[in-house]
C-alpha cells in the first residue's frame, strides 16, 4: 500500500528537531514545527532563516527556493497543528515518560494512517509503540547530527511496525537525499550502538590517567582518519546524551562494555556536560562555542623534557625487511639520519631498500619529492645481513613479527651488539614492551615507538614508556618524533595502548552484530561511514589489516583485561581457522577478485 507523506509535523525544535524540518522543507514537503515552549520556537525559525541565508550565499540554494522552504515551514506551539500530518517526527528529550506523553497525545490528535516515528538512539521503539493505541504504526527514524549534512537515517522497526510503514519511511528518506538503513529495535542501533561503547572506553582510558585527553584524542584522529578525537566529540553530543544512551545499552546487554564509565556520570552530575554547557573534558570559550581553551589540564606546549647528557639521535638502525621496516627506513632517511637497515640475509635487505626507491619514486611521481631528495635519502640507507652492523647506531628500531620470543631473542642480540647509551625501540602494537627490554641488561634504555603503516604517510607514533625506562630516553625519543615531524602520544605499557585498545572492541562488536543477523556487512559499514564519519566500514578495515592480525590483537586484549565483552567473536575465529584472513588471501568478511 503506498502511504504518502507530504505534510510531516517535527516534534521537538531544538537543534535536532530544527536541521530534521530543514531537510524536509529543502525536499518540498510542507512542515509543522511544534514546540511547547515559545522560546525555542522562536530560536528554531531564526536557526532556520539563519542557516537557509547561509545556503544563499555558498550557492547552494538560490533565494526563491529560500522563500519556499521558510514559507513551508510552520511553526507551532499546540500538538493540535499535528492533526493533518502524514508522518510525525518526534525529537523531544530522552525521556520514556515524556515521549510516552507525546505518543498518547498524538494517538488522539492524528489519524489512524498517520506514521509515528521516534528519533530516539537509546530508548526501545518497541516500549514506546506498545503504549501507543496504534503501535502498527510506530517505528523509528534516527536522523544524525547535523541533519542537513549528515546521510544516515537509521529505520527502525519492532516486532509490531507494518511493513508498509518501514517501505513509507524508507522511501523518504531516499527522496530526502539521505542513506537508509534498515535495523531492528536494541539501544543505540547500529552506529550509535558501535560508537558509544568506543567513546565510553576512551573516557575510562581518560579517567584511568593513561594517557591525557589530547593523547587519546590525537591518536584516534592521526592513527584512525576520523574527523574527532573521543572526548572531543563526546562535549560535542553532550556527556549527559552519552551517559543516556550507555545506560539504555548497558540495561539491554548487560555488557561491561556498555557500563558508563564513573567520570561521564561526574561530569552530568555537576553540568560539565560539554559544549552546550561551555565544559566537558575539554574548557569552551562559552557555552556553545567549539573553540576550546587552555585551562588547568593543558599540557605544556612542549612535553619533550630533557635527555640530558645522552647524545643526540644522528644514526639509526632498523631491523626487519617487510613493509613496516622498509617504511621506517625511508621515514628517517628523508629526515637526514643515517640509517642501517638489517635483515636475516643480505639479499632479503637489498629487497627491502629496493622498496624504499620505489616508495620514495613514486613521491617524485606525484610531486612530493624532488628526484635530488630521493636520491640523497636512498645513498643514506646502508643495507646489511647482521645485527652486527649496529654497533655504532644510536637508535635500534626493531620491526620484526609480532611474536614475543622472536622480539625477546632479538632484543638479547641488541644489548650484545649495541654500544652503551644506544635507545632500544620496538615497534610492537600489541606485546609488553618491558618483556623486550627485560631481555635486556638495561631496560631503562627500552621504549616502544609504534609507527602505524604505512609509516610514510601516517603521522602518529605511540610513545610507550614502561616503569623502567628512563626520562632521558622518552625526551631522546619524543626529540627524534619531533625531528621526523610525527605527532608523538605518550603511554604506558599495556595491551593495545592507545588506538588498538579503543580500535579493536569496536571492530569486534561489529562482528558480534553480523553474528547475531542483527545488520548486514554492507548496512554496519555504511552507517559507520555515513553515520560516524569513519574513513572504513569496520568489515572494509578488518579486511586490510588482515583477519588473523585482528583476531591476535583481539585475543592480547581478552587475555590482559579479562573482560567477557572483549573475548573474539566466534565468527573471526571461525573465518580464521578456514583461511579467509582477508584482501592478503583474497576473501576475508568479503570477497576478491584476487589476493591481496
Amino acid at each position: 500500500m503506498d502511504i504518502p507523506l507530504s505534510t510531516i509535523a517535527v516534534v521537538g525544535l531544538g537543534t535536532m528537531g530544527t536541521g530534521i524540518a530543514e531537510v524536509l522543507a529543502h525536499a518540498g514537503r510542507e512542515v509543522i514545527g511544534i514546540d511547547i515552549d515559545e522560546i525555542a520556537t522562536a530560536q528554531s525559525v531564526a536557526a532556520l532563516e539563519a542557516s537557509t541565508a547561509r545556503a544563499v550565499e555558498r550557492g547552494r540554494i538560490t533565494e526563491e527556493e529560500r522563500r519556499g522552504m521558510l514559507a513551508r515551514f510552520r511553526p507551532f506551539t499546540d500538538l493540535q497543528a499535528a492533526a493533518d500530518a502524514d508522518l510525525v517526527i518526534e525529537v523531544v528529550p530522552e525521556s520514556y515518560e515524556i515521549k510516552q506523553q507525546v505518543f498518547r497525545a498524538l494517538d488522539a490528535i492524528v489519524g489512524p494512517t498517520t506514521i509515528l516515528a521516534t528519533g530516539t538512539n537509546a530508548l526501545s521503539v518497541t516500549r514506546l509503540a506498545a503504549d501507543s493505541s496504534h503501535p502498527e504504526r510506530v517505528l523509528g527514524m534516527h536522523f544524525f547530527n547535523p541533519a542537513p549534512a549528515m546521510k544516515l537515517v537509521e529505520v527502525v522497526s519492532s516486532v509490531l511496525t507494518a511493513p508498509a510503514a518501514v517501505t513509507a519511511v524508507t522511501a523518504l528518506a531516499r527522496e530526502l537525499g539521505k542513506e537508509p538503513v534498515a535495523v531492528g529495535d536494541r539501544p543505540g542501533f547500529v552506529a550509535d550502538g558501535l560508537l558509544f561503547g568506543y567513546l565510553n572506553q576512551a573516557a575510562a582510558m581518560y579517567e584511568a590517567k593513561y594517557a591525557t585527553r589530547e593523547d587519546i584524542d590525537a591518536a584516534m584522529r592521526l592513527g584512525c582518519g576520523l574527523p574527532m578525537g573521543p572526548l572531543a566529540l563526546l562535549d560535542l553530543i553532550g556527556v549527559d546524551t552519552a551517559r543516556t544512551v550507555l545506560e539504555a545499552m548497558y540495561a539491554a546487554s548487560r555488557d561491561r562494555l556498555h557500563a558508563p564509565a564513573p567520570v561521564l556520570r561526574q561530569l552530568s552530575e555537576a553540568g560539565l556536560t560539554g559544549r552546550k554547557s561551555g565544559r566537558g573534558f575539554y574548557t569552551y570559550e562559552a557555552p556553545g562555542s567549539g573553540t576550546v581553551v587552555r585551562d588547568a589540564l593543558t599540557p605544556l606546549d612542549d612535553r619533550r623534557g630533557t635527555r640530558g647528557d645522552r647524545p643526540a639521535v644522528r644514526s639509526v638502525g632498523v631491523a626487519g625487511s617487510g613493509t613496516m621496516a622498509s617504511g621506517i627506513a625511508e621515514v628517517f632517511a628523508k629526515a637526514g639520519y643515517v640509517v642501517v637497515l638489517a635483515a636475516r640475509s643480505r639479499q632479503k635487505a637489498e629487497a627491502a631498500k629496493a622498496r624504499v626507491a620505489k616508495s620514495l619514486g613514486r613521491s617524485v611521481d606525484k610531486g612530493r619529492l624532488t628526484g635530488d631528495a630521493r636520491d640523497d635519502a636512498l645513498a643514506r640507507i646502508t643495507p646489511a645481513a647482521s645485527l652486527d652492523a649496529f654497533d655504532d647506531v644510536d637508535l635500534a628500531v626493531e620491526a620484526v613479527a609480532e611474536d614475543l620470543e622472536v622480539k625477546r631473542q632479538l632484543f638479547a642480540t641488541l644489548d650484545k651488539v649495541c654500544k652503551p647509551g644506544a635507545v632500544l625501540a620496538t615497534t610492537t602494537s600489541s606485546l609488553p614492551v618491558v618483556a623486550c627490554a627485560r631481555a635486556t641488561t638495561r631496560p631503562q634504555d627500552v621504549i616502544g615507538m609504534h609507527f602505524f603503516n604505512p609509516a610514510p604517510a601516517m603521522k602518529l607514533v605511540e610513545v610507550v614508556r614502561t616503569v623502567l625506562t628512563s626520562d632521558e630516553v622518552h625526551a631522546t625519543v619524543r626529540e627524534v618524533c619531533a625531528t621526523l615531524r610525527k605527532h608523538p602520544v605518550d603511554c604506558g605499557d599495556r595491551a593495545g595502548f592507545i588506538v588498538n585498545a579503543l580500535l579493536f572492541p569496536y571492530l569486534n562488536n561489529a562482528v558480534k552484530m553480523v553474528q547475531e543477523h542483527y545488520a548486514t556487512l554492507d548496512d554496519i559499514d555504511a552507517a559507520m561511514k555515513l553515520g560516524g564519519g569513519y574513513p572504513m566500514g569496520p568489515f572494509e578495515l578488518l579486511d586490510v589489516v588482515g583477519l588473523d592480525v585482528s583476531l591476535a590483537i583481539e585475543r592480547v586484549l581478552h587475555r590482559e583485561f579479562r573482560d567477557p565483552g572483549l573475548a573474539p567473536a566466534p565468527l573471526l575465529e571461525h573465518l580464521v581457522a578456514a583461511g579467509c584472513l582477508g584482501r592478503k588471501t583474497g576473501r576475508g568478511f568479503r570477497e576478491y577478485a584476487a589476493r591481496g
